[in-house]
C-alpha cells in the first residue's frame, strides 16, 4: 500500500492544541482520502503562516454529525458550540485520529516555503502532497 502524504491548513489555537498534544482528533467537513499511517503536514494559517510540523493517521472517522460529536467531544478541542457551527449544512463529519505527532526542528514560513516552490499556496482545507513535495517539508528541517 502506497503511503498517502497530506497538507492540511489549521487555525494556529487548533495547531497549538495539536502539538501540544491537547487535541487528538483533527475534524474534517469533507472526508479526505486517508488510510492508517499516512502523513498530514500541518501548516498554520494566518497570521503564523508557517509549517510547525506533521503526524500520522491513526484512524478515520466517519459518522453522522450527533454521533460525531459523541465520539470526539473530549479529543477534537472545540466547544459543543464550535463543533456543530462548523458542521452546519453536512449530515456527516469526519475526524483523522492524530498519532506520532512530528514538531519541525524549526517552524517553516510561508516565505521560505515559497522560494524552494514557485507558486506555492497553502490549501483552503487539504491538499494532496506527492513524495517530492513531502520531500521539500523535510529538507528544511
Amino acid at each position: 500500500m502506497t503511503t498517502k502524504r497530506l497538507l492540511i491548513s489549521v487555525r494556529p489555537k487548533y495547531a497549538e492544541m495539536i502539538f501540544t498534544g491537547k487535541k487528538t482528533v483533527e475534524l474534517r467537513r469533507v472526508k479526505p482520502n486517508l488510510s492508517i499511517e499516512d502523513i498530514v503536514i500541518v501548516y498554520v494559517t494566518s497570521p503564523i503562516k508557517q509549517v510547525w510540523g506533521s503526524f500520522s493517521v491513526g484512524n478515520i472517522i466517519t459518522l453522522p454529525v450527533n454521533d460525531l460529536w459523541l465520539n470526539v467531544k473530549n479529543d477534537a478541542g472545540v466547544s459543543k458550540k464550535e463543533f456543530f457551527d462548523y458542521f452546519i449544512g453536512v449530515d456527516y463529519g469526519y475526524g483523522i485520529v492524530i498519532k506520532n505527532i512530528s514538531s519541525v526542528f524549526k517552524p517553516i514560513d510561508l516565505n521560505e516555503i515559497r522560494k524552494n516552490w514557485s507558486g506555492f499556496n497553502p490549501p483552503q482545507s487539504y491538499r494532496y502532497l506527492s513524495h517530492a513535495e513531502l520531500n521539500l517539508f523535510y529538507s528544511f528541517a
